[in-house]
Parts: C-alpha cells; sequence; structure tokens
C-alpha cells in the first residue's frame, strides 16, 4: 500500500527471459502490493523465469499482439483491486526507480496519468535512441500535439501509469491489438479530459532491448497519424469515432479469460 492505495506493477512481456530478472530486482517492492507478468506466447523462458521469480504470471496460448497483452494486463490489475497501475516493461529499457514519483504524481496529485518521458531533459540520444527514432519520435509529438490539442512531450513511452478511474472509464476494448494501442489510449485519455504529468525517464537502448523493425515502425507511424487525424475531427464534432465513444466496449474485470493460462503466486 501506498498511502492508503493499492500499487500493481504490470509488466507485458514478450522474450524477456534474459532481461525480467533485473527489472523486477529494482522493483520497490515496499511500494507496491502485486507484480504481474503476462506473457505473450514468448519463445524463450519467460515464464520459467517469472515462476522462478515468484511473480503472478498469465500466459497467452496464442500470440495476441502487443495492445492485446495489455488488455489482459490491466483488466487483471482491475481484478486485483489496484488503485494505481503502472506499465513497466521487463526488457529494463526504463528504470523501475521511477515508481515512487510515479506512483506519488497520481495518489497524491495531481494527475491521472503519468507518463516516463525519454525526451524531456534531452536524455534520449546519449541513451542510445537510433536517430531516425529520434526524428520520428519528435516529429510525431509534434502533429499529435497540434491534432490533439496538448502540449506533451512524448506519445511513444511504454513507461505509464494510471489511475483506476483511467482504466475503468476507457473504452480499451474498442483499440487495436497492434502496437497503436498505445497511441488509441493516450488519445481517449486526452479526449476523456483525463490530466496527464510527465516525469524524465532515462533511455536504455541496448541488445536485448525490444525493439521493432524499421517497417513496423513505418506502419506504426502511420497508423499514429490516423488516430491524431481520428482525435481531431472527433473533438471538432466532425465525426463520431468509436475509439472515443464513453459507452464502447471496457474492460470487464468480472468476465472470463479464453485461450490464457493462470499462474498465481507460488
Amino acid at each position: 500500500m501506498f498511502h492508503g492505495h493499492r500499487i500493481v506493477v504490470v509488466m507485458p512481456a514478450y522474450n524477456a527471459a534474459k532481461t525480467i530478472e533485473k527489472t523486477y530486482r529494482e522493483i520497490p517492492l515496499d511500494l507496491v502490493d502485486d507484480v504481474l507478468v503476462t506473457d505473450d506466447a514468448s519463445g524463450d523462458k519467460t515464464v520459467e523465469v517469472a515462476q522462478q521469480l515468484g511473480l503472478r504470471t498469465i500466459v497467452h496460448k496464442q500470440n495476441r499482439g502487443y495492445g492485446g497483452n495489455q488488455k489482459t494486463c490491466y483488466t487483471e490489475a482491475l481484478r486485483l483491486g489496484a488503485d494505481v497501475i503502472i506499465m513497466l516493461h521487463p526488457d529494463y529499457q526504463y528504470t523501475p526507480t521511477l515508481l515512487p514519483a510515479m506512483i506519488g504524481l497520481i495518489t497524491d496529485g495531481p494527475f491521472d496519468v503519468v507518463l516516463g518521458s525519454r525526451v524531456l531533459g534531452g536524455r534520449a540520444l546519449s541513451g542510445g535512441m537510433p536517430i531516425y527514432k529520434y526524428v520520428a519520435n519528435r516529429c510525431l509529438t509534434l502533429v499529435e500535439n497540434w491534432l490533439l490539442g496538448a502540449k506533451l512531450s512524448e506519445y511513444h513511452t511504454g513507461y505509464r501509469a494510471f489511475s483506476r478511474r483511467v482504466l475503468e472509464s476507457l473504452p480499451l476494448l474498442e483499440n487495436s491489438d497492434d502496437f497503436v494501442f498505445d497511441n488509441q489510449m493516450l488519445a481517449q485519455i486526452l479526449l476523456g479530459g483525463f490530466e496527464i504529468g510527465e516525469v524524465s525517464c532515462p533511455a536504455a537502448y541496448f541488445e536485448e532491448a525490444s525493439s521493432i523493425n524499421f517497417r513496423r515502425s513505418v506502419r506504426y507511424g502511420f497508423g499514429v497519424i490516423k488516430v491524431s487525424l481520428q482525435g481531431f475531427l472527433h473533438r471538432k464534432g466532425l465525426i463520431r469515432s468509436r475509439l472515443f465513444d464513453p459507452n464502447g466496449r471496457r474492460l470487464d474485470p468480472q468476465s472470463g479469460s479464453e485461450n490464457i493460462s493462470v499462474f498465481p503466486v507460488p
């Protein structure tokens, strides 16, 4: 518990056997009530390592994609009674030492969502972010800020903390199961009127850190622009998009899950 709030860290994993232990060891467990790993049908020993660490683990029998994995993460976190949910990639690309600051900015206000920004503070390139990714990140963020009426430093971080109210309110089941899920979610948060804060997060790029290839990056970029345009047209009242429908399909922690295996804490 942190100031009376139940804290759950979720780690959407895919082939993270080499880095998940290092990531877990730096989580401030005195502040965190549960650490949940959701494995998206990895081909390595991610599940075995997670179980050796004594972590609550959910395994997709078939790969559901990055967005699909997050849907499972957040549904289970809500089922566990989380008040604050932090998504932390198990590839050690983001430092767990920022968790106390991110948690506090939600539990003690004034934010509903907190992002770990690799751009804020100007250390993305020194941390190893490829130049083409940095340029694409900055250009896409500029376009997104203009279309969505925001002033975020980065939309493409995988380090995010949410209040329970945010995850219960958003129509997340309307979103993609692919990487563009992240941007759809942020657009929903902004158009939903939630407050977003950012903290500077060091970037860490190395061989074991997960990353999408150039072709998928291009596909992702076009998907981001499409989502931003949908958000712009929706907030101007020119279209009605299902992504921003308050009555859209939401996560249901009471529902059963198909095609997954659940390994509780030993």
